[in-house]
């Protein structure tokens, strides 16, 4: 269900928030079921929606491109009947350097819960034929892969992702490496030796370069928010962005998100330290070298899974699912300034599914959204525009 509302933000002058409009429905050319849609930004500010369908055909990932308000008509990125399709660990169809697009996924390697590799492919044609899959991990050990993110790295496309080849006997690890078009992997790095098991990454590029982010995890078992940089070519030890103190024995499935403009790094993520569920923002000025005491986006009732758009240099708007009044959830909008203003609570959607992982990005002067609901008890992919007025400049 789309809620009609505009909300106001009220908190400070129209000239230091933007306004958000009334959010309105974008139809997603998906068939039923439908799952876990992914939305992918390129340096051409190119938008690309995809999603996971099973059916008696197989299971595959489909895309989509945003054009002029719509989506166009789906295209198959992937067929492999081995896919692993799940609620959480979302793959994607990206635009990257050159007009190019990368399709990452997961794959079943054995007959076991987490065992699956990542695969990606690439297609210079948009989407009518795609590169040998490859895969940018160097071990073929039956464990989890995935949580993928992907960023622009010197001609190459880089990736960060979770990987299991330690496990059981030792942590879950975070790893990157470089991928060239032709499928040349390069500059694998471990960037964090133990790390949560099952919660999204996130990167962005700053002045400095790569900022990733993720949930780390202690022998003590406090899962709070790293950030690992690189800089100057080379990657810097992960660190805390706020010592949260979350003690919890299980991962929480429930990922941090970044955004970088130049030296301007924006994060947020869900944390329940102290049993109090509470989604968090931090600002950096330097590049993500340090961070701002996190502001408290919203508690009490949130169940965390955030979207976070950078609206100009000024001003950000953070997404965020709560439970509502009639066994569902909605979806949540609140704008910010860098300095810690705060706008309103605006509702933006609402879903009967608990599992989801809503997605935000800005495109113009529009914030789209996209997140899983049901329609006569099959899953489908929804997605909405949110027209923004009052930018800086």
């Amino acid at each position: 269900m789309i809620l009609g509302l505009v909300m106001v933000l009220s908190a400070c002058t129209e000239q230091s928030l933007p306004v958000f409009e009334n959010p309105q429905p974008i139809s997603v050319p998906s068939g039923k079921p439908a799952y876990g849609p992914r939305l992918a930004k390129g340096d051409d500010d190119k938008v690309v929606l995809s999603w996971m369908e099973r059916n008696d055909e197989g299971k595959v990932l489909r895309f989509s491109p945003y054009d002029q308000g719509t989506w166009r008509p789906a295209v198959v990125a992937v067929q492999d009947d081995a896919m692993f399709v799940n609620w959480a660990d979302l793959p994607a169809v990206t635009p990257v350097a050159s007009g190019k697009l990368l399709a990452h996924w997961l794959s079943y390697v054995a007959d076991a819960t987490y065992a699956y590799q990542l695969l990606t492919a690439f297609s210079d044609d948009g989407g009518a034929s795609w590169s040998r899959p490859v895969s940018p991990h160097t071990d073929a050990t039956p464990t989890e892969h995935g949580f993928v993110s992907t960023y622009a790295a010197d001609g190459r496309t880089g990736l960060v992702w979770l990987d299991g080849r330690n496990t059981p006997d030792a942590a879950m690890t975070l790893r990157t490496a470089t991928l060239a078009s032709d499928g040349g992997l390069s500059d694998e790095t471990v960037l964090d030796d133990s790390v949560c098991d099952c919660c999204q990454t996130d990167i962005a590029i700053a002045e400095s370069g790569p900022v990733a982010i993720y949930r780390n995890r202690t022998e003590d078992e406090i899962r709070d928010i790293f950030v690992a940089r690189q800089v100057d070519g080379k990657w810097q030890q992960g660190v805390a962005i706020s010592n949260d103190g979350w003690e919890i024995s299980g991962c929480p499935v429930n990922g941090p998100v970044i955004k970088a403009n130049g030296k301007l790094v924006v994060a947020a993520w869900f944390t329940a330290a102290n049993n109090e569920p509470t989604v968090k923002v931090a600002v950096s000025k330097n590049s993500g070298k340090t961070f701002s005491v996190p502001l408290d986006v919203a508690g009490t009732n949130v169940s965390g899974h955030v979207g976070l758009a950078l609206i100009d240099n000024q001003t950000y708007a953070v997404s965020w699912m709560e439970s509502g009044k009639n066994e569902d959830y909605v979806i949540k909008l609140r704008a910010f300034t860098v300095d810690g203003q705060t706008g309103r609570v605006q509702t933006v959607g609402r879903t009967s599914v608990a599992r989801n992982v809503p997605q935000m990005v800005l495109i113009d002067d529009k914030l789209i959204l996209a997140w899983t609901d049901t329609m006569e008890e099959l899953s489908k992919v929804v997605s909405v525009k949110v027209e923004i007025r009052g930018f800086y400049n």
